[in-house]
């Protein structure tokens, strides 16, 4: 007999590989999260700061993305990598945004 409040964990079999099995293609996810970073910077009334820092060089060049609103005290903080950095920099304002950043500095 079991003592009471343990339980069986059910553990499935097969392995997890990378990029195979996802309900949906990475590039969509990718898509989804630059569309979520795009969205929160325009439609944010509120004073907000960007950061965008270089993180990696090799392999691949990523980027560490910030975005910070002081007012309603939340922090986004996303890696990206070059080609969905550029395609977030695409819109004005978000180009604005870092352009003012980095001529502050």
């Amino acid at each position: 007999m079991k003592p009471p409040g343990s339980f069986r964990i059910a553990r499935r079999g097969r392995r997890f590989e990378f990029g195979t099995d996802l309900p949906f293609p990475l590039d969509h996810r990718v898509q989804r999260i630059v569309e979520s970073l795009r969205s929160q910077i325009q439609d944010s009334d509120s004073e907000h700061r960007l950061r965008v820092r270089k993180v990696f060089a090799d392999p691949e060049e990523i980027y560490r993305v910030e975005l910070e609103v002081p007012s309603l005290c939340y922090q986004r903080v996303t890696l990206l990598d070059r080609d969905a950095l550029e395609e977030l920099m695409e819109i004005d304002e978000v180009r604005n945004l870092v352009s003012d950043r980095e001529a502050a500095n």
